[in-house]
């Protein structure tokens, strides 16, 4: 029997989430598996705790204030325990139904991550561009053969995130990071409903974080190891610089111009040289703190109010914080 957790970050949802629970809960039952629903709530303020305290089968995940999707997500992900994970947004876009059809493409074709792609999305016309800007912006970065990366819906072998910890807006980076780890990542086409309830929480303020994160991804990915490599070389270029601009210093001195009717090579030479060298000891400085991040223990960056599990037979737990 197939095992399968199902993550579903959530925030003033309140007229979506008990339909997404019962349509999660029956696409399970009809295919067979030993699952279970994890919903997270970020820092509602509407009724969206006391709905998912009368949901069952649950596990629910409430946070002391809102930290965003990507950090319910981490925190839905690291209270999974069955062989498989699905994720989905909580505004009941994406369809549970998709479910059974990625499970199978990713077992058929061996792979690791099986992302969903809204081919047909029903979004407003700015979101849509907004997202296929950002899509390109991900191309030319952080390439990870993914047409629709900002898709929830998700599959993934637990063995995925061992280790791993999210932040910020990575959510959407998440096949991308697990790639550069060496795991496999496939993608097929999946429905995607327009919203009945609720609003977007998408805003402007989302699109700069996602892309700071894109530039955190791609420097990941290029120089997490070998900061040096990137800083160093710009500390080269900088002192290439700074030592054209000290031999053009000498020509106009040799050629007889006074320093006070020309300061402009010297202090060029001068500017090059000091960044050359900041960008050499920066680069160290971040040699080190990589080797000391890769072996410490990261902390998270939210914090549980509770933790409750809501059984099929009526019985609730309360896992504390």
């Amino acid at each position: 029997m197939i095992g399968i957790s199902v993550v579903v970050p959530v925030y003033n949802e309140e007229g979506n989430i008990a339909k997404l629970h019962r349509e999660i809960r029956e696409t399970c039952d009809k295919a067979g598996y030993d699952y279970e629903i994890i919903f997270v709530n970020d820092g509602s303020s509407d009724r969206t705790d006391e709905i998912c305290r009368t949901l069952r089968p649950l596990k629910y995940i409430q946070f002391r204030k809102n930290f965003g999707q990507t950090a319910a997500m981490d925190a839905g992900i690291k209270a999974a325990t069955k062989e498989f994970i699905a994720t989905l947004d909580g505004d009941g876009q994406n369809d549970p139904a998709d479910i059974p059809h990625m499970v199978d493409h990713l077992m058929e074709n061996d792979l690791d991550v099986v992302s969903g792609w809204r081919k047909n999305r029903k979004d407003t016309l700015m979101k849509r561009f907004t997202s296929r800007g950002a899509n390109f912006l991900r191309f030319l970065l952080v390439h990870d053969g993914i047409h629709d990366s900002g898709c929830s819906l998700k599959i993934y072998r637990r063995e995925c995130f061992a280790g791993v910890n999210l932040y910020g807006e990575q959510h959407r980076f998440i096949p991308a990071i697990l790639q550069m780890k060496g795991f496999s990542v496939g993608e097929v086409v999946v429905n995607h409903r327009p919203r009945t309830s609720g609003k977007t929480k998408y805003n402007w303020r989302r699109t700069i974080k996602g892309f700071v994160d894109m530039i955190s991804v791609w420097f990941w990915h290029k120089y997490a190891s070998r900061p040096l490599h990137l800083l160093g070389s710009l500390g080269l270029l900088f002192g290439v610089l700074g030592g054209g601009c000290g031999i053009w210093s000498v020509v106009l001195f040799l050629r007889g111009y006074k320093m006070s009717n020309n300061i402009i090579p010297p202090i060029l030479t001068v500017f090059f040289v000091i960044i050359a060298i900041l960008m050499f000891v920066f680069g160290l400085m971040s040699e080190m703190m990589m080797k000391t991040y890769y072996g410490v223990h990261v902390d998270t960056s939210y914090s549980i109010k509770a933790v409750v599990e809501n059984t099929g037979d009526g019985t609730e737990t309360d896992g504390g914080a």
